[in-house]
Parts: C-alpha cells; sequence; structure tokens
C-alpha cells in the first residue's frame, strides 16, 4: 500500500491504494464519488469518465500510481448544486433513459465544450465517439451538447 495525495473536485484528498489500483475504484470505494460507474472495466465505454487536468480520462484504466498531483475531476465535482450548463440541458431535453453512462456522457462533453464551445454535430459526434450508452439516446446528447452551448452562450450574454 502507497500512501496519495489527490486533488479531486478541488480539494486535496488523502488515500492509501496499491499503486495499480484503477482511479475509479478509490474514486467509489474509498471516498465515496458513486458518480463515476463502472462498466465494461477495460475503458472503451466510457461510463467511468473523468476529467483528469481537463482531459477525458477513463478511470477504470487509470492506476492511482499515475494520477499524482494532476486535477481529477468528477461528476460530482462539476458543479455542486447540479446546475452546470450540461446538467441543466440533460434535464430541460431528458436525454438520459437509463442513466448509466450519462455521468461519463456529461464529464466527456464538458471538456469538449470547454475546447469548442459551440460544436457542430460532426464535431459532437467524433468527440463523443469514445462513450457508449446502452440505450441508443445519441441523439438526445447530441440535443442536450447543442443545448448547453446555448445555455453558455446565454449566460454570457446576460453577465
Amino acid at each position: 500500500m502507497s500512501h496519495y495525495s489527490l486533488n479531486i473536485n478541488g480539494v486535496l484528498r488523502q488515500v492509501e491504494a496499491a499503486p495499480e489500483t484503477p482511479l475509479l475504484w478509490v474514486l467509489r470505494d474509498q471516498l465515496d464519488l458513486p458518480g463515476t460507474k463502472f462498466a465494461c472495466g477495460v475503458g472503451t465505454c466510457g461510463a467511468c469518465t473523468v476529467l483528469l487536468n481537463g482531459v477525458p480520462t477513463r478511470a477504470c484504466m487509470t492506476p492511482i500510481s499515475t494520477v499524482g498531483r494532476k486535477q481529477v475531476l468528477t461528476i460530482e465535482g462539476l458543479d455542486a448544486k447540479g446546475a452546470h450548463p450540461l446538467q441543466t440541458a440533460w434535464q430541460e431535453l431528458d436525454v438520459p433513459q437509463c442513466g448509466y453512462c450519462q455521468s461519463g456522457q456529461i464529464m466527456t462533453a464538458a471538456a469538449l465544450l470547454k475546447e469548442n464551445p459551440n460544436p457542430s454535430d460532426a464535431e459532437i459526434d467524433d468527440a463523443m465517439a469514445g462513450n457508449l450508452c446502452r440505450c441508443a439516446t445519441y441523439v438526445r446528447i447530441r440535443a442536450g451538447i447543442h443545448r448547453a452551448a446555448e445555455i453558455t452562450l446565454q449566460k454570457k450574454e446576460g453577465a
């Protein structure tokens, strides 16, 4: 077991884990952050996506020993009140069906919108291609991303 200091959602957290322990299990089992989901376990579905220094990263495949001082952002840290434009859009448009993959979808979309505040359908499809939805709500996910971009723009214009 090794001791790690992790920056999780802007808070320095201390954990002990074997170096090869996936970040996913540290988040869920030690830090009680269950929003990051386990699904495939091999990094192909995207349900476990978190942002590591702003980059979508599969927590199920990221050994805790590689995280270091990088900033880890989970769905719980996106907005404490659940009012991030993506969360608002998801609610307005009733994007999820079962909802299991949605935290990974939202985290990937958050990285996309930070880099590209007004993406085209093709840019959304490209950025989101690694996130699978068993319920096939891809059209609603794309609409939710467009709506979040609109909400963000409205907030900027109103400010």
